[in-house]
């Protein structure tokens, strides 16, 4: 069968990658500056060859099968940049984030029963208000380079957030230097510098390095899953962090890690794990464990290839004929979706 052609945004380069392990072909949007949402495939990550550059002087004219949407300004404000035809195209709106504004009276700004609403956690759908716009979870499916496994050998722990400096509360940046005072912490990622962290490890850099360390601790209070925190259970390593959002349901205590929201508890179990290496190798295969059964990158690109297929299948039933409200069909969509 012919591979269907989806056009979408480079937003979250870690999740596109891994976005390119569906039997798609993903079409980036581009500008000559790659600037941000438009460096289409660029950079370090070791891009798939299902994932094309597609320069933004060049789109109009160009065949897709369906668009998907990952910001929330590209979606209300840069489709304007498509031609009317792509804009009518089959749609799906993949939501990376829980509400910001407020925790459960956001509405998303998507409302269209003729779309599809991803979220890439339970913990995200069940806090945005959907409205009228069907909606799926799929979660994260991560890979970890062959032959790079959890050693845990240095008696640090490893903090992985991009500008924990600059977005402050909402990712923890208070919980880490509270934490960070007590316990041998290191903390890497972009801006990572800017407190008090070596720097930032390139994406297919970081298993390696990741496993030397004895444990992942992830002080976010308030966003999504972060992937890191998914690569570190695959590659064999205990997590400590926060108990909120989806990291309640991951991590289990004491079978693949650590989750409270009583910091010095977290500190206490920290100290334990760096005093006892046989700890936290068994807290580590646990969470292997888990990871392989959850977040293995077969069952994530099976659930995205599945997407695909049905909201294309359900686009070319309904002709394109509108872009409005229309009760049957939104509700047929809604019971299939």
């Amino acid at each position: 069968m012919r591979r269907l052609r989806v056009l979408t945004w480079h937003v979250h380069g870690s999740y596109l990658y891994y976005l390119g392990h569906a039997p798609v072909d993903l079409f980036v949007l581009s500008r000559p500056d790659r600037g941000p949402g438009y460096s289409g495939r660029w950079g370090h990550l070791p891009w798939t060859a299902n994932v094309h550059d597609m320069p933004l002087a060049e789109l109009h004219g160009q065949r897709f099968d369906c668009v998907l949407y990952q910001s929330h300004r590209h979606y209300l404000e840069d489709r304007g940049l498509l031609s009317a035809a792509q804009q009518r195209l089959p749609a799906i709106f993949l939501e990376h984030d829980p509400p910001r504004d407020h925790p459960v009276d956001t509405r998303h700004p998507v409302d269209d029963p003729n779309m599809l609403l991803v979220h890439v956690t339970h913990f995200n759908a069940l806090m945005w208000d959907n409205g009228r716009t069907p909606t799926r979870v799929v979660p994260h499916g991560v890979l970890v380079p062959e032959g790079v496994r959890y050693r845990g050998t240095k008696p640090r722990g490893l903090v992985v957030v991009n500008h924990l400096a600059r977005r402050g509360r909402r990712l923890g940046a208070d919980v880490h230097a509270q934490a960070a005072q007590r316990l041998p912490l290191d903390l890497i990622g972009m801006g990572a510098e800017e407190a008090g962290g070596p720097g930032e490890v390139r994406h297919d850099r970081l298993p390696a390095f990741a496993s030397d360390y004895r444990f992942l601790f992830n002080p976010i209070r308030y966003t999504s899953l972060g992937l890191a925190v998914c690569e570190a259970m695959m590659l064999g390593m205990p997590v400590v962090g926060l108990g909120t959002t989806e990291m309640a349901r991951v991590v289990e205590n004491g079978i693949s890690g650590y989750v409270h929201t009583d910091v010095d508890w977290l500190i206490d179990r920290m100290r334990e794990l760096l005093a006892d290496p046989a700890q936290a190798h068994r807290l580590g295969q646990g969470a292997q464990a888990y990871a392989r059964e959850h977040f293995n990158i077969e069952r994530f690109a099976r659930d995205w290839a599945k997407v695909f297929d049905e909201v294309c299948a359900n686009g070319s039933e309904r002709g394109l004929r509108t872009r409005g409200v229309d009760r049957t069909v939104s509700e047929s969509l809604g019971n299939r979706l």
